[in-house]
């Protein structure tokens, strides 16, 4: 059977669930895309494949076949997939492991995408979002991150509750500032975060506060700053 009409039930409901609201509402999102499908898939999270009929994709979930025109009205792409799957949201693992990236209000997607992809290549354990740091089910973050937000342990929550507990588990925190104290080489902690601030604003004073101690990376001082998810790059290799 094909779903041809975009009043279908099935397809308000998948329309429903590429917007926040619905997404927590329901635990299910929806990324585009074979790539991204593929890592979905690997990961074990996604449930359903919503398939462009004509397309040959072989897997053993579920399938819902549909026309263009349906396929168009969910899609967020230009170009209209040949297939898309449903997904499950993440859980919050409160196993933070030993190396840690902290997000304080990072608002570009792509940004925020590009940090969680790197902070899977480079051995990390947890990424953690501020309620305000743009959202993983952004489809720009999940394009962004090439579908490692399915393999990383991904948690949104407010820091200034979350450094607390952190810090109780024996981890050190180093704010990332043009002034800091030591270079991301001098850190020798068994169990480590770093915050990476706002592309505008930095890292806000009440979650500096918090931190133990300030990360530096020695620029020329021509340069003004460094791209946020350049910063967290550079540390993240140097401490993979």
């Amino acid at each position: 059977m094909i779903i041809e009409s975009i009043n279908n039930e099935k397809v308000k409901y998948w329309r429903k669930i590429r917007t926040n609201k619905y997404i927590n509402e329901y635990g299910e999102y929806i990324v585009e895309g074979e790539h991204l499908v593929e890592e979905a898939i690997k990961s074990g999270k996604a449930k359903y494949l919503i398939i462009l009929d004509g397309t040959n994709y072989e897997s053993n979930l579920e399938k819902y076949y549909v026309n263009e025109k349906v396929m168009n009205s969910v899609s967020l792409l230009k170009s209209v997939p040949t297939v898309m799957c449903v997904v499950k949201i993440c859980s919050n693992e409160t196993d933070f492991g030993k190396k840690v990236v902290l997000l304080d209000d990072v608002q570009d997607p792509g940004n925020v995408g590009t940090i969680i992809r790197t902070a899977y290549a480079f051995n990390f354990d947890t990424v953690i979002l501020s309620k305000k740091t743009a959202s993983i089910y952004n489809d720009k973050v999940i394009r962004a991150s090439q579908g490692m937000i399915f393999h990383i342990n991904v948690i949104t929550d407010d820091l200034i509750n979350i450094i607390p507990k952190m810090k109780k588990e024996g981890f050190i925190i180093y704010s990332t500032l043009m002034n800091g104290e030591i270079t991301p080489e001098e850190i020798n902690d068994e169990k480590f975060a770093f915050v990476l601030g706002n592309e505008g604003t930095g890292i806000s004073e009440s979650v500096q506060n918090l931190c133990d101690n300030s990360i530096v990376i020695p620029i020329n001082n021509k340069c003004e700053s460094l791209n946020v998810a350049i910063t967290g790059a550079i540390i993240m290799y140097i401490k993979r």
